[in-house]
């Protein structure tokens, strides 16, 4: 299959000349340069590499996302069954490296081969801290376990490019995105090992720690937080339920079961159309979401039975806890199953 490198790039140095002539002199790739809004002033370095690329820019700076998905349209109108790599235009990944890549993506359906930096002493440590915050936090948002979350060395076919252009996101963020959609589709990430290059304590990159970091982390949190205000209002629906009757007839079990038939429908609304904005019909996840509603309703109340009855603990304190206990099976088992997104085809 035929190879292309696409680089996304501002106001790069002399280490973009560089980067492009090796991907051409290999005769493996065919290049895609887009400029991302840099300065006039650095039109000299883009012009010793346009006699090698195809060439695409717009006058601002619009971000790293912007850019990838300019390239992916620009590929998905000029290409058929060929190998996308991308590459960082600041020479931190090797011709070498991207060839392993793509050679490998090239045997795969319905996957994305990740470039993975492992540790070494090159690395300046605002780099090291960051992927490791985020490796942390990815983990525990997508419950996968992805080493090199910041990577920009990523190689896939080209009939993923309109999953790749659905995903949102202009800037640093739209990477996390990818990383965090892709599961939910049937793309698997796969991880192999790159040579690890930083010169100058990585003085060539734009990513600004504070706002970019913001955009990133934002980008994992945005459905968790939305979970947690829909799990929020659930919960003050079928607490007030629950105590109100608890009040009126002190019957624990038809308490909680009538609070959770209510609450469980305001909270099926609430998860379909604003925390994972489920654009299926209501039949493809109402019977799943009920039969995890089911399930949980028995733990909750088989638990809350043991926690009151058995073991004498307080009926309020018992609920509170045992809710907190079950919220991460929810969210999980709706977020993957539930609620999964159709998965990615040719």
């Amino acid at each position: 299959m035929k190879y292309i490198a696409l680089i996304p790039s501002y106001e790069p140095d002399d280490k973009l000349i560089k980067v492009v002539k090796e991907l051409h002199e290999s005769n493996k790739f065919e290049i895609i340069l887009v400029n991302d809004g840099s300065n006039s002033s650095y039109d000299d370095i883009f012009n010793k590499c346009r006699d090698y690329v195809t060439y695409l820019r717009y006058d601002e700076n619009q971000g790293k996302g912007y850019a990838l998905k300019l390239g992916f349209k620009y590929i998905a109108d000029h290409y058929q069954d060929v190998v996308v790599v991308t590459m960082d235009s600041d020479g931190q990944h090797t011709l070498k490296d991207a060839t392993n890549l793509c050679d490998i993506v090239s045997t795969k359906d319905n996957t994305m081969i990740l470039g993975k930096r492992l540790r070494d002493k090159k690395i300046p440590f605002k780099s090291k801290f960051g992927n490791a915050l985020t490796r942390f936090i990815y983990r525990m948002s997508s419950g996968i376990d992805i080493y090199d979350t910041q990577t920009g060395l990523r190689a896939f076919k080209s009939d993923m490019i309109p999953f790749l252009n659905s995903i949102d996101g202009n800037r640093f963020e739209y990477e996390m995105n990818v990383l965090l959609e892709a599961p939910a589709c049937g793309i698997k990430l796969e991880e192999v090992v790159i040579e690890t290059i930083y010169e100058n304590n990585n003085s060539g990159t734009h990513f600004h720690p504070i706002k970019d970091s913001y955009r990133i982390y934002k980008s994992i949190f945005k459905r968790l937080f939305k979970y947690i205000i829909s799990s929020i209002a659930s919960f003050f629906v079928d607490y007030g339920l629950y105590s109100l009757i608890i009040f009126l007839s002190d019957n624990l079990i038809l308490a909680n079961v009538s609070a959770r038939v209510i609450s469980s429908t305001f909270n099926y609304t609430l998860n379909k159309n604003m925390v994972f904005e489920d654009k299926e019909k209501v039949s493809k996840s109402l019977f799943k979401y009920y039969l995890l509603a089911i399930i949980i309703l028995s733990l909750n109340t088989g638990l809350l039975t043991l926690a009151v009855k058995v073991l004498g603990w307080n009926k309020y304190v018992s609920k509170l806890i045992i809710e907190i206990l079950l919220f991460i099976i929810s969210y999980t088992v709706q977020k993957k199953i539930v609620f999964k997104k159709k998965r990615f085809s040719k």
